[in-house]
């Protein structure tokens, strides 16, 4: 922007609604037409086909599977995927005859529900909630121009020019398409009327259409802001397809105490709460993974534990896709001698060979045992089942280990940085009293830093000295975290809503 432009300035509300007048001759917006016509559809020059989307598994059951999905021929089938898989709304929507748009009425008459099944429904409810909005706050100038943005972002949106964040295509136009509203989920919005905080009457007409929080988690276990409110909370942006990014160096480390007495389940406990309940979650009730991003600082107790957690998550996934493996073969050989030549290791001297080559490579002898003890009730080689895991990160095995549902963050200070450099000691700080629980040098965590992430791509780093120092609004409060991808960072409790445009387009 040029810096004689008046719009480069700090304006009232007034003074930039004068600007804006003085250039348009009118305070609404005007919209000038780039990509579509008046009177005719913004789809027109858009060539459609139906395709199928699936999802399998690794052992190739199907996951998730929709046929005759209308979409654009120019998109890619990775793009077909993401919509029909993702942002398609998948029951609630009325139906209606794919050949005249006649709605489809069951035998009492009234309206089917069911699923979205094409793009244009998808860009339609998108478009033309915003459009009622703008209209409804007096965005625009006349009704011609609050078509023309709805036309335009329709063609924006289906030729993948622009788009917006996850929550947008799960949530927004709902209400206002379809008449969906669901049981209110404790969500809130200011009053433009009043400028007031109210509690959401219901899921959708109002929604959830921010991509990326930030939350404050205080030391607290059951109260309002504490430890697992912030589990509800999460809970509650996952199910509406948000993310959300945390701070947890607040709570205590296993070794501190608690008020009543005895002692504290520690940082890395809660974290394995919050771990589990994501992964429970489909963030926004698709196959889509909760985005979550935990931050520890430098100087928490636990921060040694934290740099390693999926380290030694890592090596457990290998421990039981290693051991499976094992256990099945050695099992299986049980089995068969017990077939052929009976139960008894004294007169079987070959299932005497098994059980001592089973336990070299520890086997458990008494699982052992129990397969020597079914097999002698007649269990079959065909029958013999024991399960084996692979390394898929959608397998299993991953699935039983903690650390898998959020990015992890450690918060780095130029002191610290510069406690590396000079080969300093470094301070792990209790958080209830400020009392040093144990001094290391700065190199000896800097190194476990170093070795996790080349190991499982964990811990990431965030300068926290200089994010703060570019902070834009320091006397509102710190930075403390980011959200799950690290592109935006600002104030504990605050939110953003994303887009994209595609510039080479």
């Amino acid at each position: 922007m040029s810096t004689k432009d008046p719009l480069n300035k700090t304006f009232s509300r007034e003074e930039r609604e004068a600007v804006l007048t003085s250039r348009t001759g009118e305070k609404g917006l005007k919209i000038e037409r780039k990509f579509t016509k008046k009177g005719e559809s913004p789809y027109a020059s858009i060539k459609f086909e139906l395709r199928t989307s699936k999802i399998t598994n690794p052992d190739g059951s199907v996951v998730f599977e929709m046929k005759d999905v209308e979409v654009p021929e120019s998109w890619s089938q990775v793009a077909t995927d993401v919509l029909a898989q993702k942002y398609i709304r998948k029951q609630g929507v009325p139906q209606e005859d794919r050949d005249t748009g006649k709605p489809l009425l069951d035998k009492k008459g009234k309206p089917k529900l069911g699923a979205e099944w094409s793009a244009k429904q998808v860009m339609d409810r998108l478009a033309g909630t915003w459009r009622h909005w703008g209209e409804k706050h007096g965005y625009f100038e006349t009704q011609a121009d609050a078509k023309a943005f709805e036309d335009e972002m329709r063609y924006l949106l289906m030729t993948q020019r622009a788009a917006p964040n996850s929550p947008q295509w799960f949530n927004t136009g709902l209400n206002w398409a379809y008449g969906i509203e669901g049981d209110a989920q404790g969500h809130y919005f200011v009053n433009e009327n009043t400028g007031k905080v109210e509690r959401s009457k219901d899921a959708y007409t109002r929604p959830q259409p921010h991509a990326c929080f930030i939350q404050s988690i205080s030391d607290d276990l059951v109260n309002e802001g504490g430890i697992f409110d912030g589990v509800t909370r999460e809970a509650r942006l996952f199910k509406y397809g948000s993310g959300t990014g945390s701070n947890f160096s607040a709570l205590r480390g296993c070794n501190e105490k608690l008020g009543g007495g005895g002692q504290s389940s520690g940082l890395m406990s809660f974290l394995a709460v919050f771990d589990r309940a994501a992964g429970a979650i489909k963030s926004g009730g698709t196959t889509r993974r909760a985005a979550k991003m935990v931050c520890v600082d430098m100087d928490h107790p636990e921060v040694e534990d934290f740099i390693n957690w999926k380290v030694i998550e890592e090596q457990k996934v290998a421990a039981l896709v290693a051991g499976s493996h094992i256990c099945h073969e050695a099992l299986k050989g049980v089995v068969k001698s017990v077939n052929d030549y009976g139960s008894d290791p004294k007169k079987n001297p070959n299932l005497k060979r098994l059980i001592l080559a089973a336990s070299k490579v520890h086997v458990p002898l008494n699982t052992v045992k129990r397969v020597i003890m079914r097999s002698e009730q007649g269990m079959t080689l065909k029958e013999f089942s024991f399960r084996t895991y692979d390394t898929d990160f959608r397998s299993e095995a991953y699935a039983t280990v903690g650390g898998q549902n959020s990015n992890n963050s450690i918060r780095v200070t130029n002191d610290f940085l510069e406690a590396v450099e000079k080969d300093e000691d470094w301070d792990l700080v209790n958080r209830t009293s400020g009392e040093i629980y144990k001094t290391m040098k700065a190199r000896d965590l800097w190194e476990q830093i170093a070795e996790a992430a080349w190991q499982c791509a964990d811990p990431g780093l965030q300068y926290d000295t200089t994010i703060n120092e570019w902070h834009t609004c320091p006397k509102s409060g710190r930075i403390n975290a980011s959200n799950p991808c690290s592109e935006y960072m600002f104030l504990d409790d605050t939110a953003c809503n994303l887009a994209s445009l595609n510039l080479v387009k």
